[in-house]
């Protein structure tokens, strides 16, 4: 399985952007996906996750009720948008999978930058 994002960009603060990440193949409903951040001289950082097998969301504290995490099984396409962005919101985001509730991720993406101008 392979995990590739996409969606980064510049952005005003403010702004809204939306990552993709798309799963290259069939995936059972006990997996977790989520998006993580890592700001330049920063610890990676969770931002959102989701099961695949149903839609209970969690999120940090940091973007709770500024960002969206969903998930389309059928195009197998995990989404995270992002809304009231701010240059704290600048980072590499990375789509990451588990293989349950466990949440050891071991599946990277290559990461997608985003970059948020005051």
């Amino acid at each position: 399985v392979q995990l590739v994002e996409s969606g980064g960009g510049l952005v005003q603060t403010g702004g809204s952007l939306r990552l993709s990440c798309s799963v290259s193949e069939y995936i059972p409903g006990t997996r977790l996906l989520a998006w993580f951040r890592q700001a330049p001289e920063k610890e990676r950082e969770f931002v959102a996750r989701i099961p695949w097998g149903n839609n209970y969301p969690f999120y940090s504290d940091r973007v709770k009720g500024r960002f969206t995490i969903s998930k389309d099984n059928a195009k197998k396409m995990v989404y995270l948008e992002m809304n009231r962005l701010t240059p704290e919101d600048t980072a590499v985001y990375y789509c990451a999978m588990a293989q349950d509730y466990r949440e050891e991720y071991e599946l990277w993406g290559q990461g997608t930058q985003v970059t948020v101008s005051s």
